[in-house]
């Protein structure tokens, strides 16, 4: 439960963070982690943590260029949507909109190991980020026990693009690469 009371739902997920204020009026400006959006759009109670996590309620919600734009209860001019710059917003995970079979969001892929077609294991996937067109996983890559330990291997980053990505399997927690260890 959170100070307020209310039970803080346990599949919670960060689905953006806030950017700063829209207008004068109080909206906020929420940079999302996904292109389109849907969970920021379609869920009418988002959890924020500033000054702690709590539920709020989304008035209105509206998509601005790449930015999520929203009227939350309580915030009515810019001074106080600035002051909410930078916390974190998070939608149940249960109440993302549904996918077709080859979609995946960011949180289902972060965590997943990464193997190549040859069973090369070339690490673990520990973030997502964009470049416009596409996504692309980063990829902390796995140390090898005989590994000095003043050598650091160096990041992957693989756009994930159906050239590259083979196969997504949840369940094995595990994504098959057309990718080489020496890319």
């Amino acid at each position: 439960m959170n100070a307020s009371g209310v039970q803080v739902p346990d599949d919670l997920t960060q689905v953006g963070f806030v950017f700063g204020a829209y207008g004068v009026a109080g909206w906020v400006r929420v940079r999302p982690f996904s292109e389109d959006a849907d969970a920021l759009l379609s869920v009418k109670t988002w959890w924020i943590d500033k000054p702690a996590l709590h539920d709020v309620g989304v008035m209105r919600v509206k998509l601005h260029g790449g930015d999520v734009c929203a009227q939350l209860p309580g915030v009515t001019d810019r001074d106080m949507a600035e002051a909410l710059k930078g916390a974190a917003v998070f939608v149940p995970r249960s109440q993302f909109p549904a996918l077709s079979a080859d979609e995946f969001y960011w949180s289902e892929l972060i965590g997943l190991e990464v193997e190549n077609l040859q069973g090369e294991h070339l690490g673990q996937v520990t973030d997502m980020m964009s470049n416009g067109p596409q996504s692309i996983l980063r990829i902390k890559p796995a140390v090898a026990a005989d590994a000095l330990p003043d050598v650091a291997a160096q990041e992957r980053l693989i756009p994930f693009v159906d050239q590259f990505i083979i196969k997504v399997d949840k369940d094995a927690k595990k994504i098959t690469v057309d990718w080489g260890l020496d890319y």
